[in-house]
């Protein structure tokens, strides 16, 4: 039986996990922030965000999203705050996460279930907020909230909030959870770290010659499990780094070469096969409650 049952006032979201194909930082702002360039990869794959309305104007997290992570500095219980306060809205909201991407693997886990509920409470609620301010509210809560609130994958600049959007070929990817939650302002601060790329343009990603990730070569002398895990996937493909996390990953053009690929890896990895996604899975739930066929 769900823990967040229909008959109960609960309805279900997907925050779909994201990839970055390639990142690199091109330079530092006056207040500190890195520039970054990178590609996002929305995932037919990720947590599931449960939300039932409160009369009472409370906003509560039943359980935890992360082991951890106090119910105020909760991105989910933010996001609705955020929300809740900038439309005026009187009812509040039980949020339950659902969690399937794994906690600092560079995989976007807390920035999707953020970005989910801001734009279902904004669908639950009649805020009728537009997509643009939404997005304005979710980078106030990090940097790659901004992308899933668009729902569509993209060439990003900036600190990763200035967006592009961008058609991708259909792929599926094998991932890889090496266990290892990077502290991310540690790598920024590592002097091993190339801050200056040459700025890059989306031509030269389409091109094939933009590849990598900055964060990468530092984490692989820093982690022996995540050295272990680009060993590992360097038998069956050529293995990258998503975000500044510990996660990693191989593209394959079809399920059956993943797949494949997967049954190859040596035991003791935690491995698993997802697709990429054409936009955001989240954008055809709303889609189908509004009952249209395209959210915008």
């Amino acid at each position: 039986m769900s823990a967040f049952p229909a008959e109960e006032g609960w309805s279900a979201w997907p925050a779909p996990a994201k990839l970055n194909l390639v990142l690199q930082i091109v330079g530092r702002r006056a207040d500190g922030y890195h520039l970054l360039q990178t590609v996002f990869r929305l995932l037919a794959w990720g947590d599931t965000i449960h939300l039932r309305v409160r009369a009472d104007g409370e906003i509560r997290r039943v359980g935890e999203s992360a082991p951890g992570v106090l119910e105020a500095e909760d991105l989910v219980v933010r996001a609705a705050r955020l929300l809740k306060k900038e439309a005026n809205v009187a009812e509040g909201v039980d949020i339950g996460v659902e969690k399937r991407i794994p906690a600092g693997g560079g995989f976007g886990g807390g920035s999707s279930d953020a970005a989910t509920v801001l734009l279902a409470l904004d669908q639950i609620w009649g805020c009728g907020q537009a997509t643009d301010r939404l997005a304005s509210l979710g980078l106030q809560l990090g940097a790659d909230v901004p992308v899933f609130v668009r729902g569509e994958n993209a060439w990003a600049e900036g600190v990763g909030d200035i967006l592009a959007p961008l058609t991708l070929a259909p792929a599926w990817y094998l991932l890889v959870d090496p266990g290892v939650h990077v502290p991310t302002a540690a790598l920024f601060a590592s002097p091993d770290l190339t801050r200056d790329a040459a700025p890059a343009k989306i031509s030269d990603f389409v091109s094939g010659s933009l590849l990598g990730n900055a964060f990468e070569p530092v984490v692989r002398r820093q982690e022996p499990a995540i050295e272990a895990a680009f060993q590992a996937l360097s038998q069956i493909g050529a293995p990258r780094l998503t975000g500044s996390g510990g996660g990693c990953f191989v593209e394959f053009a079809d399920r059956t070469s993943a797949e494949a690929a997967l049954a190859s890896l040596p035991a003791g990895l935690h491995a698993w096969v997802v697709e990429g996604a054409a936009r955001s899975p989240l954008l055809d739930a709303l889609a189908q409650v509004r009952g249209t066929e395209k959210y915008a």
